[in-house]
Formats: structure tokens, C-alpha cells, sequence
């Protein structure tokens, strides 16, 4: 189940997260929940697109370009931005109207953990790993990490008070019905919450449940879930990557929340795309990629 932003189409998103989680083509043994589509309704161009017409910038340029503004009002605008965007026409198709929620400002705080986050990243105050991956100006490393956090709270905003929760669970749910017998689910992002809602109401065979560069760890996103939280009724083991700088899992744990914890593990991988929160470098960490492949083969 993929995570934030608008992706490639969706024969090549699958091959890609194929080939990082074992090195070549499944066929018909892997399935993706591509939900892309309901909120970019454009994919990006993908490999095979060279005379497609490309954007004059990308958003990453533009961030870089962008005259800074302070941590403060750098929440402000992307909470506005989030709430001032319309539902997509595809959230209405077949009758589907949005549920109404209630505070529309609870996920703010976590808004606003990531914004600071960033500001340290940014400024090379992250720990024990230095940003020599990336290597760029003060102002670019932030704006990389400000692009992430537009795109995570903006779509994670959609799928709780948008209107697409509904639809993007749709999505999995069809994907997993196309499935027999017991499955491993991998979630990066985004995708760990629709997987985990999908997968506590299915109560399929699960030998392995996921979990990637995931925001489950967080209090305002765990407010927004079935109470009590608990590990998804037959996933016999829970997963859960990521690397401490990646902003997006803000909290690295679900073992002290979702019971019981004896069936959930949190580790840390070094994760080192420009924001680290990549998936294709999540999904071919040795600590992600082994136990997967070690049951599917």
C-alpha cells in the first residue's frame, strides 16, 4: 500500500517496490493498492514518458526558490492550504460524500512537531548521522523537508476530513480480495494507516503485517482510530520501520500503544533519500526486505 504524494503509473510503481523488496518481477504473486488516482488525477511521468511534456519546475524547485518564512507561519499556510482545498470530483463518484468530522485542527500539533523537526534537519541538527547524502544549502535541506511535510499533512488531512478515507480504504480492500490464503501486507506512509483500518476490519491471515516510514506512532493519528488500539485481529506479527530523521514517523514506536506488544517490533534503518522518507530505500533495508522475503521467497 504506497504513501503520500502523487506516483508513477502504476505498472512501474509496482515493478519499482518489486525490484527493492526482492530483485526482481512477481507477477501475479505481488499487488499494489494504488490509490494515487483518487486525489492527482494525472500520474507523474514515468520512465518510459521521455517526450511527455515535463513541468517548467518541480516542487522541488519551487521550495527551493521559495522566500523562507518562519517554522510559524510556515504551519499556518500549509493547515490553510489543507483545509481550503476542495474534495476531489472522485470522492462524490457513486454517491460518496464526505463524512462530516469533528475538530478539523487535531492533527495541527503534529503539523507543527514536523515543521520544528524539519527547521533542526535543516540545520544539520540531526543526531548522530550528518546530511552528506544531501548535499545542499541550509536553505535547500529545509525546503526538501518542508515539501514532505506539504505533501504528508495534505493528503493524511484528505483522508480524514477530505472525504477519501472511504475511497482509499476501497482501494485496499480490492486489493486484498483478489488475494487467497495468507498474505504479507506491506503499508509505507499513508498506506500503514489504510492498511491497518482495512486489515482490523478484514481479519485476513496475515503472517506478516509492515509497516514503513509510518505515522501510526502518532498521538493525533492514533486519536483518529478505532479504540482501543490493538494489532489487527489474525496478523500473527507486526513490523514497524524507520529512520529517525524520517518526519513523517515523528514517533518511532507502536509497541507501547497497540496491544499486544509482544506481536509488534519497531526498528530503526537507515533511510537515505533526500528526506528519508523514500520507499524504495525502506523496502530494500535489510531489516524490511529479509523477513518479507523469507516468507514469500
Amino acid at each position: 500500500m504506497h504513501g503520500i504524494g502523487n506516483k508513477p503509473p502504476e505498472a512501474e510503481l509496482n515493478a519499482q517496490w518489486d525490484d527493492a523488496l526482492f530483485g526482481r518481477a512477481m507477477g501475479g504473486r505481488s499487488r499494489l493498492a494504488y490509490w494515487a488516482p483518487l486525489r492527482y488525477p494525472q500520474p507523474l511521468p514515468g520512465a518510459t514518458d521521455g517526450d511527455a511534456e515535463r513541468p517548467a519546475a518541480s516542487p522541488l524547485e519551487v521550495a527551493v526558490r521559495a522566500v523562507p518564512v518562519p517554522p510559524e507561519d510556515f504551519a499556518k499556510s500549509v493547515l490553510a492550504e489543507a483545509r481550503g482545498e476542495s474534495v476531489p470530483p472522485s470522492a462524490f463518484e457513486s454517491g460518496r460524500a464526505p463524512a462530516a468530522g469533528p475538530d478539523e485542527a487535531a492533527l495541527e500539533k503534529w503539523l507543527t512537531d514536523m515543521t520544528y523537526a524539519a527547521e533542526a534537519l535543516g540545520a544539520g541538527e540531526d543526531g548522530d548521522r550528518a546530511l552528506e547524502v544531501l548535499p545542499l544549502p541550509r536553505s535547500g535541506r529545509t525546503a526538501v523537508f518542508r515539501l514532505l511535510i506539504q505533501r504528508a499533512f495534505k493528503d493524511v488531512y484528505a483522508y480524514f476530513f477530505g472525504g477519501l478515507g472511504e475511497p482509499i480504504r476501497e482501494v485496499a480492500r480490492q486489493a486484498l480480495a483478489g488475494t487467497e490464503g495468507p498474505v504479507v501486507v506491506v503499508g509505507h506512509s499513508l498506506g500503514s494507516v489504510v492498511a491497518y483500518e482495512v486489515l482490523r476490519a478484514a481479519g485476513r491471515e496475515v503472517p506478516l503485517f509492515v509497516t514503513i516510514g509510518s505515522p501510526l506512532g502518532i498521538t493525533e493519528i492514533q486519536d483518529r482510530l478505532e479504540q482501543p488500539l490493538e494489532v489487527p485481529p489474525g496478523v500473527a506479527a507486526w513490523r514497524n520501520a524507520s529512520d529517525t530523521r524520517d518526519l513523517v514517523a515523528l514517533d518511532h514506536t507502536v509497541r507501547p500503544e497497540f496491544r499486544p506488544g509482544e506481536l509488534t517490533e519497531d526498528v530503526t534503518v537507515v533511510n537515505d533519500s533526500a528526506n528519508h522518507h523514500g520507499a524504495q530505500q525502506y523496502l530494500s533495508s535489510a531489516a524490511v526486505r529479509d523477513p518479507v522475503r523469507a516468507l514469500v521467497g
